[in-house]
């Protein structure tokens, strides 16, 4: 059993930190470079079309949407933050509110 977690804790440490190499736009932009080096061949053996979808759009757009994930994400969590501290302070006033609705109905 001890194994089992420590294998999952090693593979869960692997894909997060690959996971965090390639959610990067300096590897968007490796990724453009490396399928450039093989437009070349891709243009000589007339498979140009399949170039731009197997490598280069892949390769690019993988890194892409990953950096797209983490800005929305951080805008989302920011978002929630605010929303947050909002319900706190209305839940304070409401709070504040009632006490004094109740004093004015003990009186």
């Amino acid at each position: 059993m001890n194994i089992l977690k420590q294998t999952t804790a090693l593979n869960a440490w692997i894909a997060t930190k690959i996971t965090t190499g390639v959610g990067t736009m300096a590897c968007a932009y490796a990724f453009a470079v490396l399928a450039f080096l093989g437009l070349p061949s891709a243009i000589a053996s007339g498979q140009a079309i399949g170039w731009v979808s197997s490598q280069f759009l892949q390769l690019v757009l993988l890194s892409v949407i990953m950096v797209g994930q983490r800005v929305q994400g951080a805008k989302t969590e920011a978002r929630d933050e605010e929303t947050h501290a909002a319900v706190i302070a209305m839940h304070k006033e409401t709070q504040e509110i009632i006490a004094d609705l109740t004093k004015v109905v003990s009186s």
